[in-house]
């Protein structure tokens, strides 16, 4: 039996830990306070892409999950839909040309057949044919079935305990799990762990709505970005959306209205593009995004010996990749491209 690690937060980047840690031969517990999934996993878009991202290592990074990805379905089998991801506003095209991310143009025509029944139709759209969406609850729970770690659900991690400069488990309500190593991968909740620490971890003020339609007949395959929306439809016929997307640019503090609110708005604006579908709103999921304060991926040991932290948003796109950088990290390989990314970086 290898060395225990407890993990904080079974979201897609926790779950993809404890896997890659236990094939690593690490005797893996996995504590969360709701569930498998975690919260921000549970309300999540799901969708997989490099076309959205703050600098050029930011893409390559993301460039890198995308394939981490086909990695792990060649362990498990399928877990992704590469349906693709078509796009009429928003994304630097040329850009992406220009780093070789693969972009196809579609004409007015081509997105008439491919999208029947839209409002309206643009000239021209580009479509991203590596892309990709999961149902990333169901991919966090298969991920910790096949870990065969121990998890820990509806317990609340108090503090991690620390002994001579290192850690020695984490507190729960009515006791201590004890652990060599401690991974914090709990969202907007890392911060309360780790500063008590001597660990500066901002976290910015990022909460979310997704929407989630009654199922509606089969009407489109890739995800579709129009102007200021995002929208998939799953396998139910359900279409997903948040409600205000803008993907690594949103700047929302606060949501002004309540989520049923803006559900109801964000449902408004899916039925002018599609006006002959009946859509009715099943439901409306609140819940804030693990928004570091540069937006950018905190990840790697910090503070007392044994502590490591993996927080981030678009856990979903990096999900697959940071378990295997997490894993090799804590196994001694230091991983260069995790290097912007420290969580020094913050003093």
């Amino acid at each position: 039996m290898g060395e225990r690690v407890v993990i904080v937060g079974a979201g897609l980047i926790g779950a993809s830990c404890a896997f890659r840690l236990a094939q690593g031969g690490a005797d893996v517990v996995v504590v969360e306070a709701a569930g498998p999934g975690g919260e921000a996993t549970s309300a999540s878009f799901g969708w997989i892409n490099a076309s959205f991202y703050h600098d050029a290592h930011h893409f390559r990074l993301r460039r890198e999950a995308m394939e981490a990805w086909h990695r792990l379905e060649g362990e498990l089998g399928r877990l992704v839909d590469w349906c693709g991801c078509l796009t009429w506003e928003g994304a630097d095209i040329g850009a992406l040309e220009r780093f070789g991310y693969p972009v196809e143009v579609w004409s007015a025509a081509d997105l008439r057949e491919e999208v029947p029944g839209l409002a309206e139709v643009p000239e021209r759209a580009w479509f991203m044919p590596t892309e990709g969406v999961v149902e990333a609850t169901a991919v966090a729970r298969r991920l910790l079935e096949a870990s065969g770690a121990r998890v820990v659900s509806g317990c609340r991690v108090q503090r991690v305990e620390v002994a001579g400069g290192r850690v020695t488990g984490v507190a729960v309500e009515g006791g201590e799990i004890a652990a060599d190593r401690v991974l914090v991968c709990a969202g907007v909740g890392a911060a309360g762990l780790v500063e008590p620490l001597g660990v500066a971890l901002p976290m910015l003020t990022r909460p979310a709505v997704v929407l989630r339609t009654t199922p509606v007949e089969a009407r489109f395959a890739p995800v579709l970005v129009p102007g200021g929306m995002e929208i998939r439809q799953n396998a139910e016929g359900c279409l997903i959306a948040p409600t205000s997307p803008n993907h690594q640019a949103d700047q929302t503090e606060a949501l002004g209205q309540t989520a049923e609110a803006l559900a109801e708005a964000t449902l408004g604006r899916l039925g002018q593009m599609f006006p002959d579908l009946k859509l009715e709103m099943a439901e409306a999921r609140l819940a804030w995004r693990p928004v570091p304060g540069d937006g950018l991926p905190v990840v790697g040991a910090a503070g007392p010996e044994g502590l490591w932290l993996a927080v981030m948003h678009s856990g979903v796109t990096l999900g697959a990749l940071m378990g295997e950088l997490v894993a090799a990290e804590m196994g001694g390989a230091a991983q260069e491209v995790l290097a912007p990314y420290r969580p020094a970086r913050f003093g």
